[in-house]
C-alpha cells in the first residue's frame, strides 16, 4: 500500500504536540515498518486545524481525488494534524474514501469497519472539543489580562515601547513613551490642530529625515493611522473584532499618554470635517467663487453653478429648482459675476478692515516668542533622533567587529542610517539658524496696511482658486433667499469678539473661530503664528447679529 504523509504544527502557542520533524520522523518510521512506500510528503507549519484553508492540506486532497489515485493511503500523527473541526473531518475524509484513500493516525489505530470509524469519530469529537474549550480558556485569560491594562499585540504603537512588569511570579508587558518616537507624535497631533494638512505634515517629516514605522519614507496612510490610535491617550482597546460576539475591552490610564483626550478628540472631529464626504471632490475644483458655501434660503439646497449659451453667461441656480423644475423652488437664478462681486465688497468692508488686521497682528506679535519655544521643542526632537540613529549605527558596526554578521549583509542598513543621519543634521543646522536670528521687530501701522491691500487685491486679482481659499477662510454660509442675502463669516475682533461695523444695509451673523489662508506678501513667521493664534482664540464661538435691513442683489 503506497502512502503519502501529512505533518501540521499549529498557530497555536498552545499546541503541544510533536514538532514537524519529530511527527516526520515518526511517520516515516511507522511506513518503513509496515512496507508503505511514501509517494509524497506535505507539510503545513504554523497553520490552525480549525479551518481547511492550508496549502498544503488544499494541495493534499486535490492531488489524492486525481485518478488514478497516486498513492493508497495518507498518515499522519493523530486525526487532530488532519482536521479539529468534526465536519471538515467528515467532509474531506468522504471525498477521499470515494477515490479509495483512507486516512491512518499511527497513534491511535482504527480500522476501516462500522465500528473502528464509530471509535474513529469519537476521538475527532473529543479533539475538536479540545481545540474549542482551549480557545474558549485562552480568550479568558488574555481578556482578563488586557482588563488589568497589559499589552498583548506583538509590536508596540510607533511612540511607545514594551517593558516588562512582575505580575506576581509572571512577567507581563506595560507600554512606556519612547521618547525620540513619543516626540514625533506629539508634533504630528500639534501640527493637526494649528490647521496643516496630512501630507504637509507628511513632507515637514520626511524632509527633516524623520524614520517612518518600519518603512524609509512617511505617507499620508500611515500618518492618518497614528492620527486616529487611540493608544495615544493611554486607552487600552482590545478585542474589537472577536469571533465570539465579545463586547472590546476599554481600559482608560493603561500607560503614561502622548496626547490629551481633549486633543485627540479635537484631531478627529478636524479629520472627519476635511474628509471627502463632507466636502465634495468637485466643489475645490469648481470655477465659482461660492461654490459649496451659497444655499437657497428658501429649501435650504446649495445653489449650484450653471452656463448659459455656450458658457456666455453663468449662473448660481438652486439645486432643487436645477433638479425638479419651475415651482419646485421660489428661488431665481442669480448673475454669478454681479453676486461675487456683492459677497467680495462686502468681506473687503466687513472683515479686510485696517482694525482688524490690526488686533490680529498685536496677537501675533505676542505669539513669536511662543513659535520660537516650538523650534526649540522641534531642535530637542532632532537631537534626540540624532542620538538615537548614532546608538544604531554604533550597535551596527559592534555587530561587524565582533564578527555576528557580515557586511555585506548589514550594508544597506548602514547607509539607510546614514542618510537619514544627514538630514537630521541639516534640520538641526537650519532650526539653530532660524533661533539664532532672535527677536523680529512687531509689525507697524505701515506693514498692516500693505497686509490689508494685500488681500483685498488677492480677492480681486488672483486666480480662482487663490481667491476660493481666502474667502473659505472668512466665510461660512452665503444664503439668499428672494432678494435678501444673509452673510455668516469669521473675522479678527477686538475685545469679547464682537463685530465692530457701520453696516446699515446687511444683516450679518459672525461665526466664530480664526482661520486665515496664505498669501503670497505674508512670512512664514507670521503664517505659524496665525496657525497657533487659531487655537488660542478658538473659545471664541458666539454668534453675535447686527439689526439692520438686509442687503439686495442687483437684478439677475
Amino acid at each position: 500500500m503506497t502512502a503519502a504523509i501529512y505533518a501540521r504544527v499549529s498557530s497555536d502557542k498552545q499546541d503541544v504536540d510533536l514538532s514537524i520533524s519529530a511527527q516526520l520522523k515518526a511517520l516515516r518510521e511507522y511506513a518503513a515498518r509496515n512496507g508503505h512506500p511514501i509517494i509524497r510528503e506535505f507539510v503545513d507549519e504554523a497553520e490552525s486545524g480549525r479551518t481547511s484553508e492550508r496549502p498544503a492540506f488544499r494541495e493534499m486532497v486535490a492531488v489524492a481525488r486525481r485518478k488514478p489515485k497516486p498513492f493508497d493511503a495518507i498518515l499522519v500523527w493523530k486525526y487532530s494534524r488532519f482536521a479539529r473541526s468534526r465536519e471538515d473531518s467528515i467532509v474531506f475524509k468522504s471525498m477521499l474514501r470515494k477515490n479509495g484513500v483512507q486516512v491512518i493516525s499511527i497513534s491511535e489505530p482504527s480500522q476501516d469497519t462500522p465500528t473502528g470509524r464509530l471509535l474513529e469519530a469519537m476521538i475527532e469529537s473529543l479533539d475538536e472539543f479540545y481545540s474549542a474549550n482551549l480557545g474558549e480558556e485562552v480568550t479568558r485569560g488574555m481578556r482578563e489580562s488586557a482588563s488589568r491594562g497589559f499589552y498583548l499585540s506583538a509590536c508596540a504603537p510607533y511612540g511607545y515601547r514594551k517593558v516588562k512588569v512582575k505580575d506576581g511570579s509572571r512577567e507581563r508587558v506595560k507600554l512606556e513613551p519612547y521618547p525620540p518616537e513619543a516626540a514625533v507624535v506629539s508634533r504630528a497631533f500639534q501640527r493637526i490642530l494649528q490647521g496643516r494638512g496630512l501630507m504637509e505634515i507628511v513632507r515637514e517629516l520626511n524632509g527633516e529625515g524623520i524614520a517612518a514605522p518600519r518603512r524609509s519614507s512617511w505617507g499620508k496612510t500611515t500618518l492618518h493611522l497614528i492620527l486616529t490610535k487611540e493608544a495615544y491617550t493611554g486607552t487600552l482597546v482590545w478585542g474589537r473584532s472577536s469571533k465570539r460576539g465579545l463586547p472590546p475591552i476599554r481600559v482608560e490610564n493603561a500607560w503614561p499618554s502622548i496626547v490629551s483626550r481633549e486633543d485627540f478628540d479635537r484631531v478627529q472631529k478636524m479629520m472627519q470635517d476635511r474628509a471627502p464626504a463632507v466636502i465634495h471632490p468637485r466643489r475645490a475644483s469648481s470655477r465659482y467663487l461660492l461654490s459649496g458655501l451659497a444655499r437657497c434660503g428658501h429649501c435650504g439646497k446649495a445653489l449650484v453653478g450653471q452656463d448659459a449659451k455656450g458658457g456666455q453667461f453663468t449662473y448660481y441656480v438652486c439645486g432643487t429648482l436645477l433638479k425638479k423644475g419651475p415651482k419646485s423652488c421660489p428661488a431665481h437664478y442669480l448673475n454669478s459675476q454681479k453676486f461675487e462681486a456683492i459677497v467680495i465688497e462686502k468681506i473687503k468692508g466687513c472683515i479686510l478692515t485696517t482694525e482688524n488686521i490690526k488686533e490680529l497682528v498685536r496677537v501675533v506679535n505676542e505669539e513669536l516668542d511662543l513659535a520660537s519655544a516650538e523650534d526649540r521643542d522641534r531642535l530637542q526632537a532632532v537631537n534626540a533622533q540624532i542620538e538615537d540613529t548614532n546608538g544604531r549605527l554604533e550597535r551596527l558596526y559592534d555587530a561587524l567587529e565582533t564578527g555576528k554578521v557580515k557586511m555585506e549583509d548589514i550594508s544597506p542598513r548602514i547607509q539607510q542610517h546614514r542618510d537619514r543621519l544627514k538630514q537630521l543634521q541639516v534640520s538641526r543646522w537650519e532650526l539653530e539658524a532660524r533661533l539664532s536670528q532672535g527677536y523680529i521687530e512687531p509689525a507697524d501701522d505701515e506693514t498692516v496696511g500693505r497686509y490689508v491691500g494685500d488681500m483685498k487685491e488677492l480677492l480681486s486679482e488672483s486666480t480662482i482658486a487663490d481667491r476660493r481659499s481666502l474667502v473659505k477662510s472668512f466665510v461660512k454660509e452665503v444664503k439668499v433667499t428672494g432678494s435678501d442675502v444673509l452673510l455668516t463669516y469669521t473675522s479678527p475682533m477686538a475685545a469679547h469678539g464682537m463685530l465692530r461695523e457701520g453696516l446699515s444695509v446687511l444683516d450679518t451673523v459672525q461665526y466664530g473661530g480664526l482661520y486665515w489662508a496664505r498669501t503670497p506678501h505674508w512670512s512664514t513667521r507670521l503664517q505659524i503664528a496665525q496657525q497657533r493664534l487659531a487655537r488660542m482664540v478658538s473659545w471664541h464661538n458666539s454668534v453675535a447679529v447686527n439689526p439692520g435691513a438686509s442687503w439686495s442683489l442687483l437684478p439677475a
